[in-house]
This record gives C-alpha cells, structure tokens and sequence, in this order.
C-alpha cells in the first residue's frame, strides 16, 4: 500500500509491506530535490590530483564531476586510464546530470552519462549496452524483456528495463521508449540554445516520480489526501499504468491519512532507540563516516538458554534493522554489532534472515557475512537526502556532536577567563550567562562566584541572558 500527502509546502509518500510502514519520502517544495535533473554547466576547475572537476550548473556549490563520469572525447578509450586533465580543460561547456544531492559541506555530485526513466525502460544517451533490473528473477521473461530491448534499442543510446516492465508487451515498451527519445531530443535542443549554467530537464517531483516508479501490481491500495492530489497521481497513473487507476482512492474517512500512522512512524524513526517486541531493543547513530546499529537483549531473558536467547533476538532484530535502514533512507556505510554468537549454525542462520530481508530493499546493498564477534559490514546506495536530513538539523547548543559542555565545565571556564581578564582590585564583573549558568553560580556553582569575590575584591552581578549559547558567556570589567 502506498500512502500519498501533498499541500503547498511539502509532499511525503509512504510505503507499507504487511502492514508496517517500510519507506518515507519526503520533500519540501521550497528544496525540490536535484537527482535527475539535467543542467548544461561549465568546468570551473580540474584537479588531476583526485581526478576530479568541479562544474558549474548554478547552484550555491559547484558540482562534482568524478573521473569515470566524464565525458570519453573520440580516440580516448578508458577515461579513467587516460586521467580527468586530458578529458576536460578548464572553461569546457558540458552536459551534467546530478546523481546525489548536495550535502552541507559538499556541492552535488554529476555525471556526463545521462539516464532518463520511463515506466519500462531507462534511456541512456550516448550508451550501448543493455541492462536488466536485477529484481527481475524469472529466467525466461529476463531473456524475453532483453530480447526485445535489443531490437528496440535506438542507435547510440543504451537501454535499461525495468522492474515494471515485467509481463509488459512490446507496444508498452515502444510507447515508453517514444517518449524517453522525445525526451532526450528536447533537452539536446535547450543545450544548443541555451548558456551555461542552466537547467536543460527538471526530473519529476515526488508525488508524480512515486506514482510512476512505485505503483505496481504488488501496490493493492494508493491512499491519497485530497482531491488535488488524486488528481496529480491520476494523470501519471493514466499514462503509464491505466489498469491500476482503480487503485487510487481519496482518504475520506473523519482521520483520513492520519489513521496509517506514517506521523508516528516518522517521530519514532527520528529517535535513536527502537524497541523489539521481545523487549530487545536497537540502537542507531549515523556518523560522519558510517552509520551504526547495536541490538540489545534488553529486557527480553528468554525461556530456555542463552544461546537461544541471543538467537531469537538476533534474528527478531535483523527484521526490524533492514526496516529502519529504509524507513530512515541510510546510505553509505552500515556496521551492525550483533550480540555474539558461539555457534557458526546460528550466525549463518541470521545471515540468511538478513539477506532475505534485504531483497525487499530497491537500493543497491552489499553485504559482508558475519564476523566471529557479531559484526555485519555493510554498503547501501542513496542519492537523495535521508530522513534525518530532509527533517532536521544539527543542534544550535552541541552543532552536532550529540552533546554540550556540562553546567560545571563552563562555570569554570567563566571563573578561569574572569580571573585571566580582571587586574584592578574593587573593579565590578558582571558576568551575563545563558539562564541555565546563571541559576548554577547562584546556587550549586555559588563558590566560584565568592572566590572571584574574594581573589579579586571585586562585587560580581550574574545576569542571565536567554539569547546566549549555553556554553557562551560575557565577561565585562566595569
């Protein structure tokens, strides 16, 4: 079942299996997202030393244009061999795509091989091959689907087929190839017209790019918000898929959406703790460099022995890690520590849970076996914004790090920097404070106050300042 709100400011698609919510979307309409869009930009810099470059398409950062993602000039087989400064000089004109959206600190990351999608059928400009969804498992209708894309592939253009395309007959496929060439044959004609940095191909956005990547006939039930927005999904579903527009139902009902509880799905995924209905619970801390998951016993002790006990919440708990690995959208690096296991019977058995849970995933993953002391290292792909990052940001007081200096720890450095600053006996300190620091030098902290006092003869006023940073202070010698 999917799941689709959409009102001036933002649109948020969920996807329920067996009636658990498994993926969210979100996206603000003030911060489309980028992946997808087509931008004819110009190189900036080249950096032979990362064999990179950095592009110019008009965003507030300059994109990112790896080596293997450049454009292979004639004569030049092996891109990455021949290095990025004997493909691109600086001031080139180029046709980028972006494939993952700007982080804080980084622009967006773009190649020069554009994919445009269809329902069926993924276009690629300037390609050859022909690729298969590896969702696509049975045999014989791999063969039939690569068959047909051989005859239908266009000259210098590659093509993928897509999960979608499963049972599909050769006029779908004609038809969605039609409109992806159409496609392709505009945004090459804004190119020629157009100087860059500019926007060539804006890709679709969320309600319309889950209606026609998602809607299948495993989706029994599309529940929409409003009028507006049946109406939205209607126009792709029409197009694309029009057996399936009886699926597609406006939530009347006095709760409406809110009866899912994608909003209390959504506050919990946030929250870094996750309780097993055994009483076990995860833990789930996205860093920097990776993103890691502990599972916990917690307060589930089992009927029998420990082994079996550390089993059944490990198996319990691979379920619910690859759910939150979706709901939340994580990427990059995944490292899960297990509670140890003694018997190699029992990892492979979780290990085995774990890959059948992840073949419900549609992000790329790689997964390592468990090692002797219960760790699971593992890749996932993302190219848009996760969960985290499309609905919060870092804290104003720890900007990040996950906490703050403690109420002591500043009092004394305020002490320290008053005694630093002050050298005139009888002169008068006032001390102005975030209110937290205030209530502590007039009460627990009371002793720093009458040694500075004291060491310095002077009278000291504590003012509390709610617009300062907890571990902010100022310090000032009258």
């Amino acid at each position: 079942m999917l799941t689709v709100e959409a009102d001036l400011y933002q649109s948020r698609v969920s996807l329920f299996e067996d009636q658990k919510m498994v993926e969210v979307e979100v996206e603000n309409h003030c911060e489309r997202s980028l992946v997808g869009n087509v931008y004819k930009g110009r190189v900036n810099r080249v950096l032979p030393g990362i064999q990179a470059a950095f592009v110019d398409v008009g965003l507030e950062r300059d994109a990112f244009l790896f080596v293997d993602d450049a454009p292979a000039p004639a004569g030049v087989g092996d891109v990455a061999a021949a290095g990025i400064g004997d493909v691109l000089k600086g001031n080139q004109e180029i046709i980028v795509q972006v494939t993952k959206e700007p982080l804080p600190n980084k622009g967006a990351r773009v190649t020069s091989h554009p994919s445009l999608a269809g329902r069926y059928l993924v276009l690629l400009p300037g390609g050859e091959h022909i690729g298969l969804s590896r969702r696509l498992e049975e045999e014989s209708e791999r063969a039939r689907l690569e068959a047909l894309a051989e005859e239908l592939r266009p000259s210098g253009s590659g093509l993928i087929v897509r999960t979608q395309a499963a049972d599909s007959d050769r006029a779908d496929l004609e038809a969605d190839l039609a409109e992806l060439e159409d496609r392709w044959q505009r945004i090459e004609a804004a190119a020629s017209a157009g100087r860059p940095p500019c926007l060539l191909h804006g890709e679709l956005d969320l309600v319309q790019r889950s209606a026609r990547d998602l809607l299948s006939e495993e989706i029994d039930e599309v529940w929409v918000d409003s009028e507006a927005t049946f109406e939205r999904v209607s126009e792709i579903v029409r197009r694309v898929e029009l057996q399936l527009l009886d699926r597609v139902k406006v939530d009347r009902s006095e709760s409406g959406i809110a009866r899912f509880g994608v909003e209390k799905e959504i506050d919990a995924a946030l929250q870094s703790r996750v309780w097993l209905r055994s009483g076990g619970y995860l833990v789930i801390n996205p860093t920097e460099a990776l993103v890691a998951i502990d599972v916990n016993t917690g307060r589930f002790v089992g009927k029998t022995t420990l082994e079996e006990t550390v089993l059944k919440t490990n198996l319990e708990a691979v379920g619910e890690i690859v759910r939150q690995i979706r709901l939340r959208d994580l990427g990059g690096i995944v490292v899960i520590d297990l509670i140890d296991m003694e018997k190699s019977s029992h990892r492979q058995e979780v290990f085995a849970a774990l890959e059948k849970e992840l073949e419900r995933d549609r992000a790329k993953t790689k997964v390592l076996e468990i090692s002797e002391i219960g760790l699971v290292q593992m890749t996932r792909k993302r190219s848009r914004s996760n969960l985290r990052g499309a609905l919060t940001r870092p804290c104003p007081h720890c900007r990040g790090g996950g906490v703050i200096r403690s109420v002591a720890a500043v009092c004394i450095d305020l002490h320290r920097e008053a005694v630093r600053r002050s050298t005139a006996a009888g002169a008068e300190l006032v001390l102005r404070v975030n209110p937290e620091i205030a209530s502590a030098l007039r009460g627990s902290e009371r002793a720093l106050v009458e040694d500075l006092e004291g060491r310095l003869e002077a009278r000291v006023t504590i003012e509390g300042i709610e617009s300062l940073h907890h571990e902010h202070f100022q310090i000032r010698v009258v």
